[in-house]
């Protein structure tokens, strides 16, 4: 048995529509159906459900973006690090691991070597290095509190997430209504692709740890949009800001990361995640408007 925080977000519904699919016994709980900061709540649904393991889909991104989590700084802090630390209390209480979807937003730039970030590269996008978004220096503090007291634990490091499903959380979604694009290279999510990885890392019991679930390689902004004209066909001008100092002078409120992942440490696993250029041809072939 599964217990499920954040079941109805972008992330969580993908969650429990695949726990249905692979008939995986789960119990989800909304919101509105308990405080999610009130710690007897949370013990209560522990003892009652009595789960093989707690998932968090929870999260306080912002909206539109993450330039929203700079107005909400308290509701970003109690969303993105206070829960998975009373998330993490109730793992060690009742001997329950704790897998947490994270963000590969805590990092920025390139490593020295132009590899991708691993799982042991310290995050340098975060209330730690700044300069950084609110949103991001929230999630690295919610990823500390999960090593400081979780003992069996995931963290899931989300990056990007996109599929064949027009939404406002999308990135095809957003790349396609944008005014204006900036233009960078990054690592990316296909969103079935990282739930399916998740529910593997389970039911295979992966070794406990951090994880970047990424599709394999990486994209730039521009990349992306040939692929969309190429498939997508349409009357639309794809436009781009110049650099990013026109674009933090004239669209954003505060930094951006943009980076590229290494998910070697998730092949080695023995959980399979297709190419960037698969995943988004084929999210791109298949397009659902919404």
């Amino acid at each position: 048995m599964y217990l499920v925080y954040g079941p109805t977000g972008y992330v969580g519904k993908k969650f429990t529509d695949e726990l249905i699919k692979r008939n995986l016994p789960h119990v989800i709980v909304r919101r509105e159906d308990a405080d999610y900061y009130d710690f007897s709540n949370l013990t209560d649904a522990v003892q009652m459900v009595n789960p093989k393991f707690i998932i968090n889909c929870a999260g306080y991104v912002g909206k539109p973006n993450v330039d929203a989590c700079e107005d909400e700084k308290e509701e970003t802090l109690k969303g993105n690090m206070t829960f998975p630390r009373l998330l993490s209390r109730l793992s060690v209480l009742f001997d329950v691991p704790l897998a947490h979807v994270s963000s590969g937003c805590i990092y920025t730039g390139t490593r020295a070597d132009g590899k991708g970030f691993t799982e042991e590269d310290p995050p340098n996008f975060c209330f730690d290095s700044p300069p950084c978004s609110y949103y991001s220096g929230s999630k690295a503090e919610g990823e500390k509190m999960i090593k400081a007291m979780a003992e069996k634990y995931y963290i899931w490091r989300l990056r990007i997430p996109f599929d064949e499903n027009d939404n406002a959380r999308n990135y095809l979604s957003k790349l396609q209504r944008y005014e204006k694009l900036l233009n960078a290279e990054n690592s990316i999510s296909h969103l079935g692709d990282f739930v399916n990885a998740c529910i593997d890392c389970l039911q295979k019991e992966v070794p406990f740890g951090i994880y970047n679930i990424v599709n394999t390689g990486s994209t730039t902004t521009k990349e992306v949009v040939k692929k969309i004209k190429k498939l997508r066909p349409s009357k639309k001008r794809f436009k781009f800001w110049a650099d990013d100092e026109e674009f933090y002078k004239l669209a954003a409120k505060t930094p951006r990361s943009n980076c590229v992942m290494d998910n070697s440490k998730l092949l080695a696993a023995g959980i399979k995640m297709r190419s960037t250029e698969e995943a988004l041809e084929d999210s791109l072939k298949n397009w659902r408007p919404e």
